[in-house]
């Protein structure tokens, strides 16, 4: 049998994008014949000691290029920022596996899967780049994604409520525009891509709103209140960003009381 925490250490602890890539796909083919153990693990490495590759160079978000899709270099930039966003999400996937043990077998399972997802997503998006004559690594990047996994790297409910239930959420809320956008100039490759990719992160975010909701009660917690405190701590100014999808995020695990609350931010 193999460790599913010797699988997740093999795509955090390598600065090959193949490697990840390869390791990723490997564990999705283990678990498919149910050859992969869910126990034991010993401890976890520090989250500083989790590798990633020279390029793309990570700058400040406010010198990264524009966006804008009505030329094909915005749109480059657009795709290689959401090829960026997909690779750093097989990272926060496999870490949550990786970091947080003694959890049940469908834990692990789930957000496996998600990995695997994930790398699927930066593999399309990395395609459609190639077409238009580029690769993930030509331009800047940020590293903010990061930042919130070792913000929440001791503490699970706290990783549930950031990553998947705040930076995946928000996912659902801006990836409909974005679809509007190239739909309108024509590229129907890149919205093809990305309608995939927002039904795949639903399922994501519900998966973590589940988990969420779990460890509240199993603490003790109103996962409402426990989450708008994660909000307050954590985030900028205390509050997420706008718009806000009502449609997608109650499909994602979110009510409509809960939403509500938090425009009132």
């Amino acid at each position: 049998m193999n460790s599913v925490f010797d699988l997740a250490s093999g795509c955090l602890h390598t600065a090959s994008i193949d490697q990840k890539l390869e390791s990723t796909q490997r564990a999705s083919e283990l678990l498919a014949r149910g050859q992969i153990d869910f126990s034991g693990g010993g401890e976890p490495l520090p989250i500083t000691e989790t590798v990633f590759p020279v390029f793309p160079e990570l700058v400040d978000p406010r010198q990264l290029p524009r966006r804008n899709v009505g030329s094909e270099t915005g749109r480059v930039a657009l795709l290689h920022a959401l090829a960026h966003i997909e690779f750093y999400a097989i990272h926060l996937a496999w870490d949550i596996v990786y970091r947080f043990r003694g959890l049940p077998a469908g834990f692990y399972k789930g957000w496996l899967e998600v990995a695997v997802e994930e790398s699927t997503h930066f593999s399309w998006l990395c395609r459609r780049l190639a077409q238009l004559d580029a690769q993930y690594g030509d331009l800047p990047a940020h590293r903010g994604l990061w930042d919130l996994a070792t913000d929440t790297c001791d503490d699970l409910l706290a990783r549930l409520a950031l990553v998947p239930r705040t930076m995946e959420a928000r996912g659902l809320d801006v990836t409909p525009g974005m679809i509007e956008k190239l739909s309108k100039v024509g590229d129907e490759e890149s919205v093809a891509i990305l309608q995939r990719i927002l039904t795949d992160e639903v399922g994501h975010v519900a998966l973590g709103s589940r988990w969420f909701k779990k460890v509240c009660y199993e603490r003790g917690l109103d996962p409402e209140t426990s989450y708008i405190e994660f909000v307050q701590r954590f985030l900028k100014g205390g509050k997420i960003r706008r718009p806000i999808n009502y449609a997608l995020r109650k499909q994602a695990g979110f009510d409509e009381q809960e939403l509500k609350k938090l425009e009132l931010l």
